[in-house]
């Protein structure tokens, strides 16, 4: 069934990303608890890992590891065959992942974390538009870097 109607379909599809991404969204996150267990895991074998070590590059680590692994899978992603429409409910991921370890590691900067994180949505979104990329994927860009700043300025925490 194909839909006929530009502005339906782009509606449909503007839905598709924002509800479809939010899944994504949430069960990356769940992966980022399992791949960090497990990880920990391995680790505890060797090293002790408790509150009281001396292992305080060990989070941080663990972060930026999930973050070159989703890196890595979106490069996957943008080189396969998929269509547009799953390629801007799949950018979701990376876009809030490199957001939100922005705002973990600035946490304590709330204007620098702002700030660059809105020069990074201006440059993913010059990139797009540079690229004449689809539109859906400048929406996602959008998007997320909006909902996780709204998120973030009501007192959400992740």
């Amino acid at each position: 069934m194909s839909i006929k109607n530009p502005i339906i379909k782009n509606i449909l599809s503007a839905t598709a990303v924002a509800g479809f991404g939010f899944i994504l969204l949430n069960a990356a996150f769940l992966f980022d608890f399992l791949y960090q267990s497990a990880v920990r895991g391995v680790v505890r074998l060797f090293i002790p890992l408790n509150p009281e070590s001396d292992l305080f590059w060990f989070p941080p680590t663990m972060h930026v590891s999930f973050m070159i692994v989703i890196i890595l899978i979106t490069w996957l992603v943008f080189r396969s065959k998929l269509g547009v429409l799953y390629k801007a409910i799949f950018s979701t991921v990376p876009l809030a992942v490199v957001l939100v370890t922005m705002g973990m590691f600035l946490y304590r900067w709330p204007i620098l974390s702002y700030s660059l994180g809105g020069l990074f949505c201006i440059s993913v979104l010059y990139y797009l538009r540079r690229a004449k990329r689809h539109w859906l994927y400048m929406y996602t860009v959008i998007l997320v870097g909006l909902v996780l700043a709204i998120f973030s300025l009501l007192g959400g925490e992740i």
